[in-house]
């Protein structure tokens, strides 16, 4: 963890003259010191000498009329090299219930997690500083950690009701990265990457310490460790218009992303379904041609599948997935059949457009469609084994 070189806290502006006049029709100031603020919002910046200071001044403006809750704003400077540090020191000087802090070393998550691990607030926040979440979004994402109600909340670009404004490249990027997340992590939360989330203190508490990535993957890794925890995530559809200058390397974050994954044991369960699914395929294959001899090439495959399938739904579920004992064994059984159901459609709709094309193709030419097309199918299943099968009873 990385202890801030600098804190300024609010105060020595309003001593010096500096504080600005209220604002008319502005309603009453509840603006606090970190130590006894109701919700505490940190914005991490790196070399944001542009966008700093008129996003710092919306957003104190928004929470000091429209915001129910005591709040404090810290600005988090992680590394930048112009006058970002500049600009954060003159605005908590000069605005109430603003703080800042410096790191000597970039990364939002070590910025994250060192403001956070400090903090005496009720609620942990964060947000971007381009504000490109609507801060509409902002008491829906807090409120129900303020209740009690729920442990961890996300704004979420990709839940029913969200309303968002960004390029064809960047809306792949994301819902490629969130579909990973499901498939190697197995994560239920829509959107990981989204700029505005929040975390009860106690929670937050039990958390950061297991966390590592001091990078963009701070914030899945916070989401996966707290799904695993049991805790409650609450998703907030939002607005959320694309930042056009955003200085995010996209390269370097999928390949840190990746790497985050793989650290907490992303593709350990893929590689052990390929390993289950490499000798479901073989053994699909040598039934298939054992009984090839004496069925129609239809019946042939369905009788293969199905022996294939139930032996395969066992494996994956006691090596792949984790799961021991008998219970919920024939739920995962039937619900295996009909992944099966669909893997057979997928193969039995290859093997009758091969014989659509060609009238009486050799063996070779179906075995060889049938392999591509029980690739795909074991795809498919895996997709249903994450998603379905097995949801709520893997480790």
């Amino acid at each position: 963890m990385n202890t801030p070189a600098i804190a300024l806290q609010p105060g020595a502006g309003a001593a010096a003259g500096l504080a600005p006049p209220a604002a008319a029709g502005a309603g009453p100031d509840r603006t606090a010191p970190p130590g006894a603020c109701q919700v505490e919002i940190v914005v991490p910046v790196k070399d944001e000498e542009t966008d700093l200071a008129p996003s710092v001044r919306r957003l104190a403006a928004f929470l000091a009329s429209r915001f129910p809750f005591t709040t404090h704003i810290t600005i988090a400077d992680n590394g930048s090299t112009d006058r970002t540090w500049e600009i954060a020191t003159g605005l908590a000087a000069e605005l109430p219930g603003v703080g800042a802090v410096q790191l000597a070393e970039p990364g939002r998550g070590r910025a994250l997690r060192s403001i956070w691990s400090q903090s005496d607030a009720d609620v942990l926040a964060y947000m971007d500083v381009d504000l490109s979440t609507d801060l509409n979004a902002l008491l829906p994402l807090v409120a129900p950690l303020m209740s009690g109600h729920s442990d961890v909340a996300i704004g979420s670009r990709l839940a029913r009701g969200s309303r968002v404004v960004r390029g064809p490249r960047r809306e792949v990027i994301s819902r490629s990265y969130n579909l990973l997340l499901h498939a190697t992590l197995g994560a239920r939360f829509s959107d990981a990457q989204c700029g505005f989330k929040a975390i009860r203190r106690d929670k937050a508490r039990e958390l950061l310490p297991r966390t590592q990535d001091g990078g963009w993957f701070f914030d899945t890794e916070l989401l996966v460790l707290a799904e695993r925890a049991g805790l409650r995530i609450h998703e907030v559809p939002v607005d959320w218009t694309d930042d056009p200058d955003s200085r995010v390397n996209v390269r370097a974050t999928a390949l840190a992303d990746l790497r985050g994954i793989m650290r907490m044991g992303g593709f350990q369960r893929i590689a052990r379904f390929v390993a289950v699914g490499v000798a479901s395929t073989l053994a699909y294959i040598l039934i298939y041609l054992a009984l090839r001899r004496g069925l129609a090439a239809q019946s042939a495959n369905a009788i293969s599948m199905l022996i294939t399938a139930i032996g395969n739904t066992a494996v994956n579920r006691r090596v792949t997935f984790g799961i021991s004992g008998r219970e919920h064994a024939v739920r995962h059984q039937l619900r295996g059949l009909i992944a099966f159901a669909a893997g057979l459609a997928v193969t039995s709709g290859a093997l009758a457009m091969l014989h659509w094309i060609v009238a009486q193709p050799s063996m070779t030419a179906e075995l060889a469609v049938l392999l591509v097309a029980s690739l795909v199918a074991t795809l498919a299943r895996f997709a249903l084994y994450r998603s379905w099968v097995f949801r709520g009873s893997a480790e």
